[in-house]
């Protein structure tokens, strides 16, 4: 089969569909290998090394598209969408429930569609999401603290305090893998850290493995709002596979907030968890909301690509 590795347009995007390594295992297994001039160029993976690992280097994406098989990162973009083929089967992040016209464009074009997001192993996990979801929730807490600076907007609490002065206060909402990993950081940093779910075994885990540093509370509406009051930063990990994620913040809770306190939504990719999220890009990843910093970078892990 023909199979092309497009370079990512989407904002900051410096991910790429395949390395160089998997090219070689794709070309291996008897595999035509196309992949865009320049598309691991950004993260030290040069067309050479690619034509080295047996793929042939396209001068655009109009080639790429050409193939019947498309392996990328991000969902398509507009101009991505023109050059799609009836029956062509994509690999990607899709995030299909945040977006109904992508969604449509894609059965418009009977488009075989594998959403990374969604495939799961043996054991019912969600192998290809999970190492997106880690990156996505240590950066959390690094651009909550960056966005808690007065010169970008927050109210100057440094999380984790100094002696003499409290730490900060962080509400990480779900104790999935994106929550796990920040709640950890955010302890790292000596924050004053508590997590919320629905998931009593995961609590429980959560607290053999953390100790007391770590606070657990069950997940339900007064409880979020009580503690998103409260909060200095707040990141909203939800997900549902296949599904929109919940708004967990309203927009009344939201008005309550302290001024100048943070809001992380690492769900905004599946619609966000927080009523007054929208979509923002790396070149611009924040807006001030009544007062609160949003961060809702739809491809965070981009970042440390």
């Amino acid at each position: 089969m023909r199979i092309g590795i497009p370079k990512e347009i989407k904002d900051h995007e410096y991910r790429v569909g395949a390395t160089p390594a998997g090219v070689h295992a794709l070309a291996a297994a008897g595999h035509e290998v196309w992949v865009e001039s320049g598309a691991g160029a950004h993260i030290g993976f040069p067309d050479a090394a690619y034509e080295a690992a047996g793929a042939r280097i396209a001068a655009g994406p109009a080639e790429i598209y050409g193939c019947p098989m498309v392996v990328k990162v991000k969902e398509p973009q507009p101009s991505e969408i023109a050059l799609l083929r009836d029956d062509q089967l994509v690999f990607c992040y899709f995030h299909l429930a945040a977006s109904k016209d992508l969604t449509q464009a894609l059965v418009d074009r009977k488009i075989i569609a594998v959403a990374y997001e969604t495939v799961t192993d043996e054991h019912g996990t969600l192998p290809l999401l999970t190492p997106m979801s880690e990156i996505a929730g240590r950066m959390s807490i690094h651009v909550g603290a960056n966005c808690l600076h007065f010169a970008n907007g927050g109210s100057g609490v440094l999380l984790g305090g100094v002696p003499g002065v409290a730490p900060g206060r962080v509400l990480v909402i779900g104790a999935g893998t994106v929550g796990t990993q920040a709640a950890r950081m955010a302890l790292g940093l000596g924050a004053d850290v508590t997590i919320v779910d629905v998931n009593l075994p995961r609590l429980r885990y959560l607290d053999d493995v953390f100790g007391p540093r770590l606070k657990t509370r069950y997940s339900e509406a007064h409880a979020i709002a009580e503690l998103a009051v409260e909060a200095d930063l707040v990141v909203g990990s939800v997900y549902i596979p296949g599904k929109r994620a919940p708004k967990l913040i309203t927009h009344d809770t939201v008005r309550a907030m302290k001024r100048g306190a943070v809001l992380v939504d690492v769900a905004i990719d599946q619609g966000g968890c927080f009523e007054t999220s929208r979509p923002t890009t790396h070149t611009s990843p924040t807006y001030i909301h009544d007062g609160i910093v949003h961060y809702c970078v739809a491809n965070m892990p981009s970042a440390t690509a």
